[in-house]
């Protein structure tokens, strides 16, 4: 069986991006017709996972969420609380695990330079985002006491295009920084 430790490279890496998710999470943009604002949070996420892989980058955003949960303003709007995860965007902050799961999973198991590695870790990320939108709708439509489909207008719908966005900017970016990182010896 394999060591599981962290070596304290990667436990300085996962604290840094923990870091950065605390930093972006609360960084939001308000959307007239939907009760869910954009956030960067789902970005340095996917970052992370991108980075860290699934173990590590899963590790970043539980901390992120328990961090948010003690109190510290590291949510939506600079907020926090247990109180925020029975709100319109619980179903959201929840949903960023299993990006991060159903991402990392995709990132560590096809991990080449390639193109065709790019766009399969791509294809992941879309897919757990999918996964995080599922969550969050049928939290919001619970909460709003709304229809599915209703929810998924106002929670979905409108930031779709824009997630599309941030995975690619991470596509771009992350294999560049997580290749610095191995050849530095630091992963």
């Amino acid at each position: 069986m394999k060591n599981q430790t962290m070596t304290t490279h990667q436990l300085a890496l996962t604290g840094l991006m923990t870091a950065a998710i605390c930093i972006l999470g609360p960084v939001t943009l308000a959307v007239p017709i939907s009760p869910v604002p954009i956030s960067f949070a789902n970005l340095a996420v996917c970052f992370s996972v991108l980075i860290l892989g699934t173990r590590l980058g899963t590790l970043s955003c539980i901390l992120y969420l328990l961090i948010g949960m003690a109190g510290v303003p590291v949510f939506s709007g600079f907020s926090a609380g247990v109180g925020k995860l029975a709100g319109p965007t619980g179903g959201y902050l929840i949903g960023y695990v299993f990006l991060a799961l159903i991402g990392g999973f995709f990132v560590n198991r096809f991990s080449g330079k390639g193109i065709r590695e790019r766009l399969i870790q791509g294809l992941g990320l879309v897919l757990g985002t999918a996964v995080l939108y599922t969550f969050g709708t049928l939290w919001l439509a619970y909460i709003g006491e709304m229809s599915f489909l209703k929810a998924l207008a106002a929670g979905v719908i409108p930031f779709i295009p824009g997630d599309m966005v941030k995975i690619f900017l991470v596509l771009l970016a992350g294999p560049a920084v997580r290749s610095r990182l191995l050849r530095a010896g630091l992963m």
